[in-house]
């Protein structure tokens, strides 16, 4: 049974102490397939160093993530966009909006956005959206391009069934992290709605442990637990939901090795 987690921080950064063991953990747990998610310039070097070691395993987004995103937005993505022809790399990520703490640099995050949308469009690449409480703003950015031109993941998922509906209509599946084992949790009608031919799976780890590791540092090896939760929602086996949301991985991020 083979998983791809779609967005994950596993790389020494987060994991300083034991990076090369939680690797190893993820690749037995049958995660042989992870993409790390890039946050700002620093984050590259941490990239590089996950893809030497692990190679066949670890594949990267290049983007700005939009808490990163500051007044000094256009050298971070200068030297960011330099990387976006390297042969790891398999989407641009992760990038959006976000004004849940902060919307001091509102302006600086819409325009550094749009313009890494436009580095997908014109490389033809797969987008890792991160939107949070700022739904309206990114979709308006989103409708500037023409259906077709973008692809990719709603990222950690937190909209309603509109803009659920809205991302599938317009070529996003819906990522699918810990948060669906979470008692309650919306995500799991969301996931039930959209199908499971629309979702694919990702930790976001560090971030965001499934139940019963929620309040701890998350790991890609937990993969299948999140994929069990899927399995649940709608009555099919373990094995349908590694087969069906691993194909629809494949079918995103078409640079991702079989």
């Amino acid at each position: 049974m083979r998983f791809v987690d779609t967005h994950t921080h596993l790389y020494r950064e987060s994991y300083p102490d034991n990076f090369e063991e939680v690797a190893r953990r993820a690749i037995e747990a049958g995660v042989d397939k992870m993409i790390l998610g890039c946050v700002n310039r620093e984050t590259l070097a941490w990239l590089n160093e996950a893809v030497s070691l692990f190679p066949n395993n670890f594949f990267v987004l290049i983007g700005l993530h939009p808490e990163d995103t500051k007044a000094d937005f256009e050298d971070e993505l200068a030297q960011i966009e330099a990387h976006l022809d390297d042969p790891n790399m398999v989407g641009v990520g992760e990038i959006g909006l976000d004004y849940y703490w902060d919307r001091t640099f509102e302006k600086e995050q819409r325009e550094a956005f749009y313009r890494q949308l436009c580095w997908a469009r014109d490389r033809k690449l797969p987008l890792s959206l991160h939107i949070r409480s700022a739904y309206n703003d990114a979709i308006e950015i989103l409708k500037q391009f023409r259906q077709g031109e973008l692809s990719g993941v709603m990222h950690c998922f937190s909209g309603g069934i509109q803009e659920a509906e809205w991302a599938v209509k317009h070529g996003f599946a819906i990522g699918v992290g810990g948060t669906v084992t979470f008692k309650n949790s919306k995500v799991q009608d969301i996931v039930a709605h959209v199908g499971l031919d629309n979702v694919v799976l990702e930790t976001d780890a560090p971030y965001l442990a499934p139940v019963p590791h929620r309040g701890k540092p998350n790991e890609s090896s937990y993969i299948p637990i999140i994929a069990q939760k899927v399995a649940d929602i709608f009555n099919v086996s373990l094995q349908t939901v590694a087969d069906q949301t691993t194909e629809n991985a494949y079918r995103i991020f078409t640079k991702l090795p079989r």
